[in-house]
């Protein structure tokens, strides 16, 4: 089996209100963008994957990507990673294709990925992850709704100048919801952004001061509290803090999350196998958490897509009973335009996310959806590849290079 056809979409989904995300404070997002690829083989399987997208940025991505993947076994997975990783010392990181391998081969065995990892079909409990800093009165009674539908977890973000204010945020929401739901905080300090509003990066103090108060306040867990990369800063606060440290959603693979464990810098880790690596590269995080005893649940706050790709790896991890993020902000961040192109995902009355049996990565392309939505922006076949390889070196150089991969590929 061998990789014959690429193709490359720019995918953008109009929101029907604003939405205000805390990552990028100030910043008004209006539509849900990202890159989607088809990966097509020899035997005619498709395998597709998304990452997410400010809008065109990766305009350019298929020059880049033929001369790696074509021709490349999608089923050769480490070789897959390292043509990725080397396609990615010229230009954007790319791990985000790789699932779309495994794409094809769950269709090619006929099973759902996480089986191939080792999971079971099991209901797996979603927390309601929060993406915008409201009101916190306002933001008391729609988590008291939120229970209602079956919600028993939920994530809340803190984005203040001032410790204080942070502080005051999620003390006003635990008292307003008592023990109604438990509660995470995520700081999203780990990769601050600050393309609109300037905010302060938090510092080990800070971080550790407001470590406490989420203490004092029944807070379960607080994610990315100092920049990603401080090692030594977020391995201190972890040895300090009385609730539980998360990181590494977005971490550049094992290469950086390797370190995490040996300086030990979190009780949970989260990364999302569209940023982190891959699913090789995460499934050898939840290998690493079951030998240091350390906890795991992806980050998924990308797209419908990258929502199955996690809700794959997380199915993988058999005796993993963490609940698994599900981004919602109402009216804005919702299933319909979350998801898009494909059908959207929604817990049952339990808040209960039943699992998927579909082979492959689970997700079925609504070709209707993506032809509204989405435009094609790269196609390559094995001709058009030769075509262009001739017009660009020449005949007899193209030549050459035909056959010393021949030479390479035996």
């Amino acid at each position: 089996m061998k990789i014959n056809g690429i193709e490359l979409y720019h995918v953008s989904i109009p929101l029907r209100e604003i939405f205000w995300p805390t990552w990028i404070p100030g910043y008004p997002q209006t539509h849900n963008r990202f890159t989607l690829i088809r990966i097509v083989t020899d035997d005619g399987l498709e395998g597709y994957s998304a990452g997410a997208a400010m809008g065109r940025e990766r305009q350019g991505l298929g020059d880049l990507l033929g001369g790696y993947l074509m021709g490349a076994d999608p089923r050769d997975i480490n070789r897959v990673q390292s043509l990725l990783k080397q396609a990615g010392f010229l230009g954007w990181r790319n791990f985000w294709i790789e699932p779309a391998c495994w794409d094809i081969i769950g269709k090619a065995k006929g099973k759902p990925v996480y089986e191939l990892l080792g999971g079971r079909p099991r209901p797996v409990a979603a927390y309601l992850s929060t993406g915008e800093m409201r009101v916190p009165e306002k933001r008391v009674e729609e988590l008291l709704a939120k229970k209602e539908r079956g919600f028993k977890t939920a994530k809340l973000r803190v984005k203040h100048a001032e410790l204080k204010e942070d502080i005051h945020y999620i003390t006003v929401i635990r008292k307003g919801i008592g023990d109604a739901l438990e509660l995470g905080v995520d700081a999203n300090q780990g990769w601050l952004v600050s393309i609109v509003d300037r905010l302060p990066a938090w510092d080990l103090a800070r971080a550790s001061e407001f470590a406490a108060a989420c203490f004092d306040n029944g807070i379960e867990w607080l994610e990315e509290p100092l920049d990603s990369k401080d090692y030594d800063g977020n391995a201190a606060l972890k040895n300090r803090s009385k609730v539980k440290i998360a990181g590494a959603e977005l971490n550049y693979g094992w290469d950086e999350i390797k370190i995490m464990f040996e300086k030990d810098c979190f009780d949970i880790y989260q990364p999302d196998a569209t940023f982190a690596g891959g699913i090789a590269q995460v499934r050898q995080v939840m290998q690493m958490c079951r030998q240091n005893e350390r906890l795991f649940t992806p980050h998924t706050w990308t797209n419908g897509i990258g929502f199955y790709i996690n809700w794959n790896m997380l199915l993988a991890d058999p005796d993993n009973h963490l609940p698994l993020e599900y981004p919602l902000e109402e009216p804005s961040w919702i299933p319909e335009f979350r998801e898009g192109i494909i059908e959207p995902i929604v817990p049952d009355q339990n808040g209960l996310l039943q699992p998927f049996s579909a082979p492959g990565l689970g997700f079925k392309i609504k070709k209707d959806r993506l032809r509204k939505f989405g435009k094609r922006f790269f196609k390559l076949t094995e001709t058009r590849l030769k075509v262009k390889v001739i017009r660009e070196k020449g005949f007899k150089a193209a030549l050459n290079l035909k056959k010393r991969k021949e030479v390479q590929a035996k």
